[in-house]
């Protein structure tokens, strides 16, 4: 409850003059500077398979970090009054203290490792990575606090380009991150097409087998056995019987084998993350048939309409919505399982992530898991926005 003499400021809103409102202001700066300070930020190694010593803000960072506190702070202090124009200075604060937090472990990176011998590495340690993923939460809360359409995205886009751009111009160099990419800069490249081709193919299987399951109109109840009971069985699992029957139609068509057809690699893993994506799109593509009401339909089968004419203007029009929703679901899912085909040989991000945790190199896994996560967010966030779209649209 907002006290009484709690009166508008000059945009328009309500001040946070609560104690609450204070405290949860502050909250994040607290929980930001005990990561920058209380923890280590890098750890230098003289190579990558062992942990490292650490490097505290405090000993081993120059005024950089300082200054990053104190814009931090200064962000802080200005979300506290709660006026539109505060926390759209308070978001801009937060985005330059963001991009020099990066360049202060850029650059003390370089420096610590300056004059060791090549394989020597310093990391980013759990303070940095919780210093940057609080620091990135609180700029996302407060983009959103700033009413301002599409700050989230450009925000994440201008952060994108700017950990590209730093990177280009060498200033991320010294963070061992950033030495297993330009090792393997060709790799990761191939990588992420064929993970892009493995997921994307797999969903287009799943989309056609759940049109498919969709026809059989007498085998619903069959249909659901089917795709729910895929879900109870581990993925591992899966791809192992998948490549244990291709060997054995190997076997005993020896043509296939002399056609190209092999027991590993992509064929087994499309499958097997389709036939994991059939659920979520079966049901949404059930739901959306399902979404006019029964007297739009029926004023539709006065007026003559085909039952083709009725699918396609008006069930798929108006549960346009629902089948968005579905196949988000299934881009996000297969992108996750797909990580998984590179134990069958189907390659993509999963096998340097695997090749990583081989090698107990957590760089090196983070190399294949980072554009795996964007992957991810990206397609989550594109299709949500298709989703609301589409039933913006529909009301």
């Amino acid at each position: 409850m907002k006290p009484a003499n709690a009166a508008p400021n000059a945009q328009g809103e309500e001040p946070e003059t609560s104690a609450g409102g204070r405290l949860g202001a502050l909250l994040p700066a607290a929980a930001f500077l005990a990561a920058l300070y209380a923890l280590p930020l890098l750890r230098v190694a003289r190579n990558r398979l062992v942990v490292g010593d650490p490097i505290f803000a405090v000993s081993g960072f120059g005024p950089e970090i300082e200054a990053v506190a104190a814009v931090a702070v200064g962000a802080a202090l200005l979300t506290r009054t709660g006026g539109r124009v505060a926390i759209r200075a308070a978001t801009a604060l937060l985005a330059v203290a963001l991009a020099l937090l990066i360049l202060a472990l850029g650059s003390t990176a370089g420096d610590l490792i300056a004059g060791e011998p090549p394989a020597a590495r310093a990391g980013l340690a759990a303070g940095a990575w919780y210093a940057l993923l609080l620091l990135g939460g609180w700029l996302a809360l407060l983009a959103r606090r700033t009413n301002l359409p599409g700050l989230g995205a450009g925000l994440a886009v201008g952060f994108a380009l700017f950990v590209a751009a730093a990177g280009w111009t060498g200033a991320l160099d010294g963070l061992s991150l950033a030495v297993e990419f330009a090792a393997r800069s060709g790799t990761v490249g191939e990588a992420l097409v064929r993970h892009l081709l493995l997921s994307g193919g797999a969903v287009l299987l799943a989309v056609a087998g759940a049109v498919l399951l969709s026809l059989w109109r007498r085998g619903q109840g069959l249909a659901e056995l089917l795709v729910g009971g895929i879900q109870v069985v581990p993925a591992v699992a899966l791809f192992g019987a998948l490549v244990a029957l291709a060997s054995g139609l190997l076997r005993a068509f020896p043509p296939l084998r002399a056609a190209g057809f092999s027991a590993l690699g992509p064929v087994p893993a499309l499958v097997g993350i389709a036939a994991y994506l059939l659920l979520p799109l079966w049901r949404g593509l059930a739901l959306a048939l399902r979404a006019p009401d029964p007297a739009t339909l029926d004023a539709a089968t006065a007026l003559g309409l085909t039952p083709r004419q009725i699918l396609l203007d008006i069930r798929l029009p108006i549960g346009a919505g629902v089948l968005i929703g579905a196949l988000r679901v299934a881009c996000v899912q297969g992108i996750g399982l797909a990580t998984l085909g590179a134990l069958v040989g189907a390659g993509g991000l999963g096998g340097i992530v695997f090749d990583g945790m081989a090698q107990f190199a957590p760089d090196l896994i983070l190399l294949g898991a980072i554009p795996i996560i964007v992957l991810s967010l990206a397609v989550e966030r594109g299709l949500s926005l298709a989703e609301d779209a589409a039933r913006r649209w529909r009301a």
